[in-house]
């Protein structure tokens, strides 16, 4: 078999390499369009599968924004996609075909962005941000008497968080405003959606068997005399009810917003009819389209996980992964977390919409009752904890890095002021690369330095990482953190000693370089201080483990030190070197800090080392600014 990297890159078929702009589509007749939506399928699997990325959310959404893009003028008609994972159809559609370096260095990003086309708008792919996004630019547009149509494009998973029905709700201020809301419901974020819109769009798709459920209801009470009779007018009265309850067309009414729907998805005429309805409504109204994520392809249809909503490189004929599972460090957290709920039965587990990415997947097999899914709500989330710490309960709420970013004021106000117990896992951390900007979790720790109480802890390898787990959910007066990257374990890295301040990875007597290395940036910090060596300069290195708060005896085990130098996978303005500078300052002690971190830039997509090495993070450029330092001490 010939290894896919030596294979020619997949050409858009006839049809699809023919459509430059959206106004392309214009002409193409019924036929056309099935042919082109097929043409499109096949060039995205057999693209994505060469390079990663959310297959499956595009695969479902191909007829939907050939409509879109049909009705709607783009990009005088502003179109927002929610979160930005289906957007892969909507960069073929607007002339961008060659998806060879998808998510590479110098290729298309794997969301939408400015850089690349005026057709996209919202690039920070955070879900249920698009209603807001949508209802401030329509304000705009009615205040400048623009009459152009904004159209935003959220998911049912999407719907779960806050933000979008706060949204929602000042939607309703614009009577006559040119707004139209697609959700797109395929009854999933990464897994099914949860909660109760989720169970109200439930009753919308299959509202003919509700009808038959309560039918056979009648029957049956009716045939038990009396009491069957006084059963039936109250089931009867709560049906009622529940169709008021459940009537989506009276819901959104009642908040200003005409509701139509549900549609088929996959019928690109039906769809293309109801925008067009939409489209001449001149007031803000809600189109329900059901898709099936993953259509067409049937290793995607077929898994039932998450229907490969985010794939790495796969075998395109079968949609087996070409190399296995990369995700070391979380199969490590959902190995440990299990062993410590099986010994503590106070712990619980929240994710907000994840629970196989952040690792959850084997404790809620084992304890289901113990794992709770809040639907893509982060604030709600951490508040959720701090009631259930307050009731007994030890939350460990695993999210990845960048998403926590959303609940920050949950995490200073609702756990750390009530001094609250509960353990935050962070997954991803640090610099992830191909997704991103938005996706770098390399926020938490200097947003994080400034919570009174916080412990923060960055593992090192497998052994630290469940050491500090059990550590973690045995404090129960603060909040605690882990934090760990994407990507495959190291090797073990030993300690020469242990002390509560800090693991010892190197010792030296009287350094003239003490270096503190953190979580995944130690063995860049081994590899440092061996430059170093090699230009005679003593070094010691020192893990803390433990960044926050800053342990006053390591203040003291570095403070005769010529310079200290932190290295770590996060902001280096006010991360971990800005807590070790302020801390030494604090004790009287004023050694130098060279604080060696992500500089305060968004950072474009590419591999995490090579972006490393581009911001000077590794070792060759470390050991040669250090030197440089050393010599304006001397």
């Amino acid at each position: 078999m010939v290894p896919m990297s030596e294979k020619p890159a997949p050409k858009p078929g006839r049809l699809l390499a023919s459509i430059k702009q959206p106004s392309d589509l214009k002409d193409l007749t019924s036929a056309d369009l099935e042919v082109l939506a097929g043409e499109i399928r096949e060039y995205l699997v057999q693209s994505v599968s060469r390079t990663g990325g959310h297959l499956g959310p595009n695969l479902g959404v191909v007829e939907l924004t050939l409509a879109i893009h049909r009705v709607f003028d783009s990009p005088r008609d502003t179109i927002i996609f929610d979160t930005g994972h289906q957007a892969y159809v909507h960069k073929l559609l607007t002339g961008r075909t060659d998806f060879s370096k998808l998510r590479q260095e110098g290729g298309l990003s794997g969301y939408p962005s400015r850089t690349e086309s005026p057709h996209d708008v919202v690039e920070n792919s955070h879900a249920s941000t698009a209603l807001s996004w949508a209802e401030g630019v329509l304000r705009e547009y009615q205040r400048t008497g623009r009459e152009d149509h904004v159209v935003a494009v959220i998911g049912d998973g999407a719907l779960t968080g806050g933000l979008a029905w706060e949204a929602i709700n000042n939607i309703g201020d614009h009577a006559d405003g040119n707004l139209v809301i697609i959700v797109n419901d395929n009854g999933r974020s990464y897994a099914p959606t949860i909660g109760g819109l989720a169970h109200h769009l439930d009753a919308l798709r299959v509202s003919e068997g509700y009808e038959k459920a309560l039918a056979w209801g009648k029957k049956k009470l009716l045939s038990h005399g009396r009491p069957g009779e006084v059963a039936f007018d109250a089931l009867h009265g709560v049906k009622e009810g529940m169709r008021d309850a459940i009537s989506a067309g009276v819901m959104f009414a009642d908040l200003g917003i005409k509701y139509i729907g549900p549609f088929d998805g996959h019928d690109e005429v039906a769809v293309e009819f109801a925008l067009t309805r939409a489209k001449a409504a001149k007031q803000p109204i809600l189109v329900h389209v059901i898709t099936n994520k993953g259509r067409g392809y049937v290793p995607a249809e077929e898994d039932v996980a998450d229907r490969f909503h985010a794939v790495g490189k796969i075998h395109p004929e079968t949609g087996l992964p070409i190399a296995p599972s990369r995700f070391g460090w979380t199969a490590v957290f959902a190995d440990e977390i299990v062993k410590i709920a099986r010994q503590n039965p106070k712990i619980v587990a929240i994710t907000a919409a994840m629970m196989a990415p952040v690792g959850l997947l084997p404790m809620q097999e084992e304890f289901p009752d113990r794992v709770i899914d809040v639907g893509i709500a982060e604030q709600h989330a951490v508040t959720s904890a701090a009631g259930m710490a307050f009731a007994g309960a030890h939350p460990v709420f695993a999210v990845y890095s960048t998403f926590l970013n959303r609940a920050f004021d949950q995490v200073l106000m609702d756990v750390a002021l009530h001094k609250a117990g509960v353990t935050f896992v962070l997954d991803r951390a640090g610099i992830t690369g191909d997704d991103g900007a938005s996706h770098n979790g390399m926020w938490d720790i200097a947003m994080l330095s400034i919570v009174p109480g916080l412990h923060l802890n960055a593992p090192r390898d497998e052994e630290t990482l469940r050491l500090a787990l059990r550590e973690a959910v045995a404090i129960e007066d603060a909040p605690t953190v882990i934090r760990y990257p994407k990507g495959a374990l190291p090797q073990p890295i030993p300690a020469t000693s242990r002390h509560p301040w800090a693991d010892v990875l190197r010792e030296a007597d009287q350094p003239d370089v003490a270096i503190l290395a953190t979580g995944a940036f130690v063995k860049n910090g081994l590899e440092v201080a061996q430059m170093l060596a090699d230009e005679g300069v003593s070094v010691s290195v020192l893990d803390p483990r433990w960044l926050l708060p800053v342990n006053p005896d390591l203040v003291e085990n570095i403070a005769e030190a010529k310079l200290v130098v932190t290295l770590e996978d996060g902001l280096q303005e006010g991360g971990f070197g800005s807590a070790v500078r302020e801390a030494l300052a604090q004790a009287g002690r004023y050694t130098p800090v060279m604080a060696r971190g992500v500089p305060k830039q968004f950072l474009s997509h590419a591999k995490r080392n090579q972006i490393i090495e581009d911001v000077h993070l590794d070792a060759k450029h470390s050991a040669s600014e250090i030197l440089q330092e050393l010599n304006k001490l001397s």
